[in-house]
């Protein structure tokens, strides 16, 4: 979805859905849950650095959306990776 898009337009896929349609990704995912959308990008830096970049947009009661976002840099992404699967690992146990 690109910024400033009407949300309704898009389809509502529960699934993981895979896309290169951000404009300024190298490369998108997309996880709809509910009220949440999670975005899963890699981006490339003005350096020309590539990082990941993971996003929460929530759509709150009162209708107000919210949105939180942390990078990831190349040097600690193995280490970020490893932990998250630890930690998929502990939620489904």
């Amino acid at each position: 979805m690109v910024d400033g898009e009407d949300p309704s337009n898009q389809p509502n896929f529960p699934y993981l859905e895979a896309s290169m349609a951000t404009t300024d990704a190298v490369f998108s995912s997309m996880v709809r849950a509910g009220r949440t959308t999670y975005f899963v990008d890699v981006r490339e830096a003005k350096n020309g650095k590539k990082y990941l970049s993971i996003s929460e947009n929530h759509l709150e009661e009162d209708d107000k959306r919210t949105r939180v976002t942390i990078r990831v840099y190349k040097d600690t992404i193995d280490q970020f990776r490893q932990a998250v699967d630890e930690a998929a690992i502990a939620v489904n146990n």
